[in-house]
């Protein structure tokens, strides 16, 4: 496989992930209030603790397709389809045994439903209806489309966004349509179940029709998986990294309730509603190299690898950088139009969060490298971040309150995920002296944050000019000019300055696409 091609899949994934980020977002804005007026804010809210409940069972899942997709690196690259057949029967077997546990817990779990929602006006046979379609519909991805991990590792992860993007955008419409008209809660759950279920058939046709000489057998995955011991233990270790990510995600709301006050929850989540998207939007795009990544390094060529390494680190940078400027020049401007004066912020909390946005999205470019090498035997890194991340937040958050609790996630990502992270992949992946990373780090924090000072400096110049237009026209006016300044003064200093980035837009621009 060459880097091209690679190249080429890499885009084309990050472009159907681009697409089909701002269709979710156009069609959620058109549909989120017709389900909120014609089947009301209760319902809703049940449907997100029914989705809350499930996930919470799917915990078992954790690590498993990821450990899949790494063996099955080597093989895509090598064309050992009598390996892969081997390994998504694996799959399959695992699957069916996670599967058919979350079904018994979940059926467990309905027991306790009456009292879960003891508080609720909803009928009973509603609840049960929607937990059951839930389920049900989750298993789909255990017992039917379980195969389609095949296309994530070769690349095609395009073609799952794609079906997926599909399937979702008529589900909720047809979902509006029928609460316009209907208002009938059952119908509601019968159409997330269909949905459910097409997509499953759909993508494991799609899977087939990729790889028509892709054979699984489901029975005979269990001796096939005494076979492929490394499969266990890469479950294992992967379920300890993110099962961390996963507790911090919840606990840290907690924590500022427990330190400030309730209403600073909400305060607070207005604005991480912001930077999710802007982290949702970007991972999206950037993560679509990870399987490029993996197969980049079943190859084995360390100098490619290196040249790689240095290139996808630009990109990240770039973009971390950019984003994170643009969201802290615009954050409370934009709250105060969006809300009010009085859900803005102090500027220090606001920085805290755009710094812990910017942490955790130039993080992946060493997990890129990292999973790619399959080096996930650090148990202990997830745990000591979540008991850092804790201990930091509990400390500093009785002292100073929500830049305080903030403490916390900054201090325990800046000494694991930024420490820990990059120094376990240059010693034992890229095999560099960590001297290296540091390098690279300082030549492009220093780039872009010249990029940030410049850009203030030529909006000074722009500000009079849209000075007196209205509020919402003057936000918009003021946020696109910044982002294209920041953008073009930051991209040429790249340009100017790293040669491999001079290399990359070459190869960009010779690229021909469909």
């Amino acid at each position: 496989m060459k880097t091209k091609s690679r190249t080429k899949k890499s885009i084309v994934n990050a472009r159907m992930n681009l697409i089909c980020y701002f269709l979710t977002l156009v069609v959620a804005f058109f549909t989120r209030k017709t389900l909120l007026d014609y089947l009301g804010t209760e319902f809703l809210g049940l449907t997100g603790t029914l989705g809350s409940l499930l996930s919470f069972l799917n915990l078992a899942e954790l690590g498993i397709g990821s450990a899949i997709a790494y063996v099955l690196y080597k093989p895509l690259f090598e064309c050992d389809e009598s390996k892969i057949n081997e390994i998504i029967s694996v799959l399959g077997y695992l699957y069916r045994k996670i599967g058919s546990f979350i079904l018994l817990a979940g059926l467990l779990l309905s027991a306790f439903l009456p009292w879960i929602f003891s508080n609720t006006e909803i009928p009973l046979s509603v609840i049960y209806t929607g937990f059951y379609c839930y389920l049900v519909s989750s298993m789909f991805g255990y017992f039917i489309s379980y195969k389609i991990t095949i296309l994530s590792a070769d690349q095609r992860n395009y073609i799952v966004t794609g079906f997926f993007q599909l399937i979702t955008t008529i589900k909720v419409i047809l979902q509006m349509t029928l609460a316009y008209y209907t208002r009938n809660f059952y119908l509601y759950f019968a159409v997330e179940l269909i949905s459910g279920l097409l997509l499953s058939l759909l993508l494991n046709h799609k899977v087939y029709r990729c790889y028509p000489w892709l054979q699984t057998d489901v029975r005979t995955g269990r001796e096939l998986y005494k076979e492929y011991p490394e499969i266990g233990k890469y479950i294992k270790q992967l379920f300890f990294h993110k099962i961390g990510g996963f507790v911090q995600g919840q606990v840290l709301p907690i924590l500022i309730y427990a330190f400030v006050s309730l209403p600073m929850v909400a305060l607070y989540t207005n604005y991480t509603l912001i930077t999710q998207r802007v982290q949702g939007l970007l991972d999206g795009i950037l993560n679509s190299t990870n399987a490029g990544v993996g197969s980049l390094i079943s190859e084995g060529n360390q100098e490619k690898i290196w040249i790689n390494y240095r290139l996808l680190f630009s990109l990240r940078m770039l973009t971390s950088g950019i984003f994170s400027f643009c969201t802290s020049y615009m954050f409370s401007s934009f709250i105060s139009l969006w809300l009010g004066q009085e859900y803005i912020l102090p500027d220090t909390v606001v920085y805290l969060i755009v710094i812990l946005m910017f942490l955790q999205l130039s993080r992946g470019i060493n997990e890129q490298f990292l999973f790619g090498y399959g080096l996930f035997y650090d148990v202990w890194a997830p745990l000591v971040e979540s008991a850092l991340f804790i201990l930091l937040s509990i400390v500093f958050g009785a002292i100073y309150g929500l830049t305080g609790v903030l403490a916390g996630p900054i201090g325990a990502t800046l000494i694991i995920v930024h420490g820990w992270k990059p120094y376990f992949l240059f010693t034992k992946g890229l095999k560099r002296p960590i001297v290296s990373y540091l390098k690279l780090l300082l030549v492009h924090l220093c780039l872009t944050i010249v990029g940030y000072i410049g850009s203030l400096k030529v909006m000074e110049y722009f500000l009079p000019m849209i000075d007196g237009l209205h509020k919402w026209v003057y936000w918009i006016t003021q946020a696109s000019l910044f982002t294209v300044i920041i953008s073009c003064f930051t991209i040429t200093l790249y340009y100017i300055t790293l040669s491999h980035f001079r290399a990359f837009v070459y190869r960009i621009v010779k690229i021909k696409f469909p």
